[in-house]
């Protein structure tokens, strides 16, 4: 497209176009990467490898799901593995947390 094409647009127009080539944009991308993805697995399995063997899982390194280790024994849906911020039921039972050990 020309830019005295661009010029002659309405303002309605070029965003209209904007989010036409902004979703092509996502289009490509997204079918570029599915395509370097399928390649790099073939070849990883033409070599009697997997993927996952030489780059890791696709979680990027992160840990999974820990076991839980606190409840509220007032509401044993409120839970807490030890990891993160300390919930408020646990703050405000105050006191030695081991209690809530499970």
């Amino acid at each position: 497209m020309k830019a005295s094409e661009l010029a002659q647009m309405s303002l309605k127009d070029l965003r209209s176009l904007r989010e036409r080539l902004d979703d092509a944009i996502a289009a490509r991308e997204q079918q570029d990467r599915a395509e370097v993805k399928a390649k790099l697995a073939d070849l990883a399995s033409k070599a009697g490898f997997s993927v996952g063997e030489l780059f890791g899982t696709a979680r990027g390194g992160k840990r999974g799901a820990s076991p839980v280790k606190f409840r509220n024994p007032k509401d044993p849906t409120q839970t807490w593995t030890g990891r993160g911020r300390k919930p408020n039921w646990l703050s405000e039972a105050g006191g030695d947390i081991e209690r809530f050990r499970v």
